[in-house]
């Protein structure tokens, strides 16, 4: 990984830079500071986790309001859901996308300053916290994340998951969503959610309560496991400090972007 991250080099401009919705002609005051140079302050603080103020100027990304302003606009526009399905679309089209078996999983995080979709947190002394639903596939690349409050149970977000999964084309014939199996161990362990895997035509590989665990099971969910670790290299998705959910999510795609980004430019070398 680069020393500095944050910098977006060229190939990765040449994807963004045509999603991002123009500045408008009429707009009161200065000349804006470049989309670039605002996307980079945003990822200085998705990977430093500083307060926004904090940027440093002489790095020309212009104040932290304005980064900040740019990250209010942009997902609102779909920026980057739609960077992250191009980007899913050129794995799948390399063969770098592994629809069976799919896995899902949640992680706890704290926040800091509440806000939506923040709650008493089960793990961490009844603190506020959020919590990372992710479903990926089965290499560990990020499919779809759902931030909820840190008390609302895993087993509940795995329908949403799969039906959040975006339309990926990349190969001949239709686009497809839906993994071939989905992996689960016990605590998602529901009988509404088998019915409703199969009528997606899903094969639901699901451990039950009371039963042995399935044979290398954790073996096949430490590619979750890993993938959250590199979710959470990003040090603003660690700890989240975003009272809108919006805000927050639009980081968690970004930086579920990047992963996808990484995989690709290895994919190619």
């Amino acid at each position: 990984m680069s020393t500095r991250p944050w910098i977006v080099d060229d190939e990765l401009w040449a994807l963004i830079g045509p999603l991002l919705p123009p500045w408008p002609e009429k707009a009161p005051g200065p000349q804006p500071v470049a989309d670039r140079l605002c996307l980079q302050g945003i990822l200085y603080v998705l990977h430093n986790d500083i307060a926004w103020q904090l940027l440093p100027p002489e790095l020309g990304f212009g104040s932290g309001q304005t980064c900040w302003r740019r990250l209010d606009r942009w997902p609102q526009a779909g920026v980057f859901e739609r960077l992250h399905c191009i980007l899913l679309a050129e794995l799948n089209a390399a063969g770098e996308l592994d629809w069976s078996p799919a896995r899902v999983d949640g992680s706890h995080i704290r926040a800091k300053k509440g806000g939506s979709e923040a709650g008493p947190s089960p793990v961490d002394r009844r603190k506020m916290g959020s919590k990372h639903h992710l479903i990926c596939d089965g290499r560990g690349t990020p499919l779809k994340v759902i931030t909820t409050a840190a008390n609302v149970n895993d087993v509940t977000q795995t329908i949403a998951l799969v039906d959040g999964i975006p339309l990926v084309a990349g190969r001949m014939g239709r686009p497809r969503r839906r993994p071939d199996s989905l992996l689960d161990d016990k605590g998602y362990d529901s009988n509404p959610n088998r019915r409703e895997l199969r009528k997606r035509r899903i094969l639901p590989v699901i451990s039950r309560k009371g039963s042995p665990n399935i044979k290398g099971l954790g073996r096949l969910r430490y590619v979750v496991e890993q993938t959250f670790a590199l979710l959470h290299q990003f040090k603003r998705l660690a700890v989240r400090w975003e009272r809108r959910t919006e805000l927050h999510d639009a980081f968690v795609s970004l930086a579920s972007s990047l992963i996808c980004w990484r995989r690709l430019k290895k994919a190619h070398a």
